[in-house]
């Protein structure tokens, strides 16, 4: 046996057994949960430590032990569990649970209750005495307002702070009489609550500053991208799980168009080319001045806009679509300028076959 190996022994035989029944169940509690952390409880009250730890029952259980014996369990459990050994340090207990570090991480500071902050504490944010009625009647109390920078005058029989007044910044020590006048206007201005200082979970360490998401925006970034990924593989026809439907709708919509468009007589067009024949012909029947040329039902007809074909697919998968059917509309209505004439010849002819049809 080696020295060390012996140091070790020697060592070992000396822990008494209540430690060893500790560290004993604190290894179990580490290896029965997937989350691992290490809180910090430093300035937590008893009774709002235990209010904490009955709030959390049932999703997640906070063990309390000695640092040293913590880091022991750490070390026996090992299997990554022993980088939370860093935070191991002042006033800590183990926090576990099955739910995800993010999801921990989410309740502790949804845990979080205001509270009174102390003199000789360090200002977790900035100060701020708001403008309003202070309630209190005139007095020596006006003198410690104005004393910590809060402007305050004696108004209508009361003490009132005429604008917000920014008293202490972030990161500086209250002094007693700042903490006087907080308690007496009832400001609590610092969070008590379990700090997460790092969990152990799936391999991984996890710090505060990484676990602190806005989770509405997360969840708005992926289903934005979820819905540009849909849209991309629709317009370029990749056919999933998710397209199929969309696809087939948009190729039903072509094809109908294309009937309509070639006039084909199938029993599902044949409502739309009636209808757009009857617009076709309302329109040309507008154009005749002479009313007595024309049948009674058609006489005084206003001109009817020619049905639209209905596409089933989304809006988007039809944008492409859309795009290339405009740039075939102006290509053809250039095509119209060139030779106008003709098509002015076309229409009159029209009207005066009409006309002769039913003179």
């Amino acid at each position: 046996m080696s020295e060390a190996e012996a140091a070790e022994a020697r060592r070992t035989e000396t822990i008494p057994e209540w430690k060893r029944v500790e560290v004993a169940e604190l290894v179990d509690f580490i290896e029965s949960y997937d989350s691992v952390g290490v809180v910090d409880v430093t300035g937590i009250p008893s009774r709002q430590f235990q209010q904490m730890r009955r709030g959390l029952h049932g999703s997640a259980e906070v063990r309390m032990s000695r640092n040293t014996l913590m880091r022991r369990a750490l070390a026996e459990v090992d299997r990554g569990f022993e980088t939370l050994t860093e935070y191991v340090a002042g006033q800590v207990a183990f926090i576990a649970t099955d739910d995800n570090p993010f999801g921990l991480f989410k309740q502790l500071e949804a845990s979080k209750t205001p509270a009174p902050i102390n003199a000789g504490e360090v200002a977790p944010s900035a100060i701020v005495i708001p403008e309003g009625d202070t309630g209190i009647d005139p007095g020596p109390f006006v003198g410690e307002l104005q004393q910590v920078g809060a402007n305050a005058r004696i108004q209508d029989g009361s003490i009132k702070v005429l604008e917000d007044s920014e008293v202490l910044e972030a990161g500086e020590v209250v002094d007693d009489t700042l903490a006087n006048v907080l308690s007496e206007l009832g400001i609590e201005p610092k969070e008590v609550g379990l700090d997460l200082r790092g969990v152990y979970a799936d391999g991984v360490l996890f710090e505060p500053e990484e676990l602190e998401l806005d989770l509405d925006a997360y969840r708005a970034d992926v289903e934005s991208a979820a819905a540009g990924a849909r849209n991309l593989a629709v317009n370029a026809a990749i056919p999933t799980a998710g397209t199929t439907p969309t696809l087939l709708a948009l190729a039903a919509g072509n094809a109908k168009s294309v009937g309509l468009f070639a006039a084909i007589e199938d029993s599902e067009l044949m409502p739309d080319l009636v209808a757009r024949a009857d617009a076709q012909l309302r329109a040309l029947a507008a154009r005749i001045d002479d009313e007595d040329a024309l049948p009674e039902e058609l006489r005084g007809v206003e001109v009817a806009a020619e049905p639209e074909v209905e596409a089933d697919a989304d809006a988007d998968a039809d944008a492409d679509a859309d795009d290339e059917s405009s740039d075939e509309d102006e290509e053809a209505a250039e095509a119209d300028d060139g030779d106008g004439d003709d098509g002015d010849d076309d229409d009159d002819a029209g009207a005066e076959g009409l006309g002769a049809m039913f003179g």
